[in-house]
């Protein structure tokens, strides 16, 4: 039995990281220009923190927009805090990096898309061995240089 990376899955870290350094200057110094975020999340992921009555319009996923009024802007370690305005009603939110399905800022056509079944199941999961049949099915990738493009399609599990 042989270790494997899960690329998908250290990506989707690697871009987390981005969104939190992103958010994190954002609290900092402000949104810069026209820049501004569509941010849509689960809501029903463990850790998400938003009222009762915004869990019930949006029982699956909601998009927030931080554009003209939020406050209280922090990024604390896998997720960020903000206040943003529901029908003039300031509301506190927390939301989970890992929560987060798309982060899009349409000033620049910047976005960003993280499917839920590329999601790891544990931190374990990085690390997770093949089985000697997922080890035989697994591709010939050629060890040096060549200008074939492969579709990373192929490498997928389904």
């Amino acid at each position: 039995m042989t270790r494997r990376f899960h690329y998908g899955q250290l990506m989707h870290k690697a871009l987390r990281g981005l969104m939190s350094e992103v958010l994190s200057d954002v609290a900092e110094n402000g949104l810069p220009g026209a820049h501004h975020f569509f941010i849509t999340f689960d809501t029903r992921h463990p850790g998400v923190d938003i009222p009762d009555y915004l869990r019930a319009r949006h029982p699956e996923e909601m998009t927030i927009v931080l554009q003209e009024w939020f406050e209280d802007l922090t990024v604390i370690g896998d997720r960020f805090a903000v206040t943003v305005n529901f029908g003039n009603q300031p509301e506190p939110l927390v939301i989970p990096f890992d929560s987060i399905r798309t982060f899009v800022d349409p000033s620049v056509e910047f976005g960003l898309r993280f499917d839920p079944t590329d999601e790891p199941e544990s931190p374990d999961d990085l690390d997770e061995e093949l089985d000697d049949t997922e080890a035989e099915d697994a591709p010939d990738v050629p060890r040096s240089g060549g200008g074939d493009v492969v579709s990373l399609d192929r490498f997928r599990k389904h």
